[in-house]
């Protein structure tokens, strides 16, 4: 399996290192999606390091082979190469182009209704963009992802915290509610009123359900605890898993 671009063979062009700043032509292929989304009123996607080294490995790979294509004979697949170059993330596509400008490439993937999904994805914020040049095409790579923020359970407990308004949250039942988080069911310490967990990439705010049961009732605190799902659960995508343990 090639997973490293140390094990591509050499081509004929210029190379540069997967991860290393944008060249002439993948910023402009940058600069030309955010003009695509702010005119279609989405924000702009940012620029990522990671994302950019999976595609620069992919686009060297397509053009050794000359094959267009989101998985190759021996590649891991699109969440995997993500991953692997270090990229953190709840979601991820990607498109794939070969042509013999690079204004002709986007145009082309503008026409194309999926690859204009892609582009104009209002459930992305970063991209990784690579374009490689072997004889006489241009081979791009462009991977979009929605990015999940690297933090530690603490930091993790805190923002959903502070979001629980109205409630005192205290941190000594911190290893009770982290206990909890790890379970299928039940709770562990003092019996809640309700306990919730849930699995999210994006702590800004609280599941709709949780939101809900809290503006039926009175409660009085609340308890916090995050947990790191097992291998076999997270896969190549990343998430917070979080119980909220609520008294009366």
């Amino acid at each position: 399996m090639i997973t490293s671009y140390s094990q591509l063979p050499q081509l004929d062009m210029s190379i540069k290192q997967p991860g290393a700043m944008a060249s002439v032509s993948e910023d402009y292929l940058l600069t030309s999606i955010n003009s695509e989304r702010t005119a279609a009123g989405l924000p702009a996607v940012k620029f990522d390091r990671s994302l950019q080294a999976a595609a620069q490995v992919h686009a060297m790979q397509m053009a050794r082979t000359s094959t267009l294509s989101h998985r190759l004979q021996g590649e891991a697949d699109l969440s995997a190469r993500g991953s692997s170059a270090g990229a953190h993330f709840s979601r991820i596509t990607e498109n794939v182009a070969v042509g013999p400008s690079i204004v002709t490439m986007h145009g082309a993937l503008m026409q194309s209704p999926h690859h204009r999904e892609n582009i104009l994805d209002d459930q992305v914020d970063s991209i990784g963009i690579a374009v490689v040049q072997a004889n006489g095409s241009l081979w791009a790579v462009e991977d979009f992802s929605r990015s999940v923020e690297r933090l530690s359970l603490d930091e993790q407990e805190h923002r959903v915290s502070d979001l629980l308004r109205g409630l005192q949250v205290d941190a000594a039942p911190t290893t009770e509610a982290r206990a909890t988080c790890g379970l299928t069911a039940g709770y562990v310490g003092s019996r809640p009123a309700f306990t919730m967990r849930y699995t999210t990439g994006d702590l800004a705010q609280l599941p709709e359900q949780l939101r809900s049961r809290m503006r039926s009732s009175a409660f009085r605190s609340a308890a916090v605890g995050a947990c790191t799902a097992a291998a076999k659960d997270s896969g190549s995508f990343a998430s917070y898993n979080i119980a909220v343990v609520v008294y009366r």
